[in-house]
């Protein structure tokens, strides 16, 4: 990627314009500015490219247009807040993160995200998962390959190398990457229910929060359903996400009748205080398996998480059926 600066002042502060080569192919937009303008608010991000401030071969683009080789995109002047310095390996917040490697090699690793840990700094967040990872490995070089809400724990897929990273995306495009979830939703989940297919609609609001809602104009999803457990106080269920989406299973769960315990954008008061009194302190919503190619050996590659010592002793709390 080339930059041809039409300043020689502070890029951060003048018009940028890129040439998007083939390694950086098949980025969406917004992503790609994420990691250009770092510190820039992600609502920001969204404003310029609504207001058409962000052109690509001089014409105006929507957030998931993906960037294709060749392509010149024009970035604007914005005001970036001054890079912050990586977090101390030493703090307990990242050192624990060695113990949650789930697997490893040259190329990639799977780590079992905690729950509360946003998986990358910005939006008043000093840190988050990859700044953490990438203090203990002493490399800039770790991208994440996708994302887990802030409050979802389990496996979260890392690059180590951008060639990597591409590969990777493209089996999430082309849905080859396959994710299980356990969930603990409310009431008894019928076997009917296998798939859930409600169109969805994220809203970002001015503040960057993301809040999303079924919508009959909002992008085709679908997240597939087991039936893991059955309880008294609700039912272990599985989760499978076809697509993509923000907030996918939560609103999905929501709009089935059976939200999920301590969901507190999409759940049901009431059944979240019943959990909270049997210790539950968080979202019960966990990233259980991630299956995969390896993009090296092109093995068929699958990762599980286990369940966190919470969630287990919620479960073992309540009334099997």
């Amino acid at each position: 990627m080339r930059a041809m600066n039409e300043s020689t002042q502070d890029t951060h502060h003048q018009v940028r314009w890129l040439d998007i080569d083939a390694d950086m192919a098949g980025q969406r937009i917004d992503n790609f500015l994420r990691t250009q303008l770092k510190g820039v608010p992600k609502s920001m991000i969204y404003r310029i490219l609504r207001k058409g401030e962000v052109r690509v071969n001089k014409k105006r683009i929507k957030p998931d247009y993906k960037l294709q080789a060749g392509d010149q995109v024009r970035v604007p002047p914005v005001r970036v807040s001054a890079p912050t310095d990586l977090p101390n390996p030493n703090l307990a917040q990242v050192s624990q993160l060695t113990d949650r490697i789930l697997y490893e090699d040259d190329y990639l690793l799977v780590v079992n995200k905690p729950a509360g840990m946003a998986v990358h700094g910005g939006s008043g967040i000093s840190f988050g998962l990859i700044e953490a990872l990438r203090s203990l490995r002493g490399s800039d070089t770790l991208e994440l390959v996708h994302r887990l809400d802030r409050e979802t724990s389990g496996c979260l897929l890392v690059a180590k190398k951008r060639s990597m990273l591409r590969l990777l995306n493209a089996q999430l495009r082309e849905k080859q990457m396959k994710k299980i979830y356990l969930a603990l939703v409310q009431g008894e989940w019928s076997k009917l229910d296998r798939a859930v297919t409600a169109p969805l609609r994220k809203q970002v609001l001015q503040s960057g929060e993301r809040m999303v809602r079924v919508d009959g104009e909002g992008k085709p999803s679908e997240t597939r359903f087991k039936i893991r457990q059955r309880f008294a106080e609700g039912t272990l269920v599985q989760a499978s996400p076809v697509t993509g989406r923000t907030h996918q299973i939560r609103v999905h769960t929501q709009a089935a009748g059976h939200p999920i315990a301590m969901d507190d954008k999409y759940g049901d008061q009431e059944f979240s205080a019943a959990m909270r009194s049997l210790g539950l302190q968080r979202l019960f919503l966990h990233a259980e398996t991630l299956s995969f190619y390896h993009p090296k050996s092109e093995d068929w590659t699958t990762v599980e998480a286990p369940l966190d010592a919470e969630l287990v002793q919620v479960l073992d709390k309540l009334t099997k059926v």
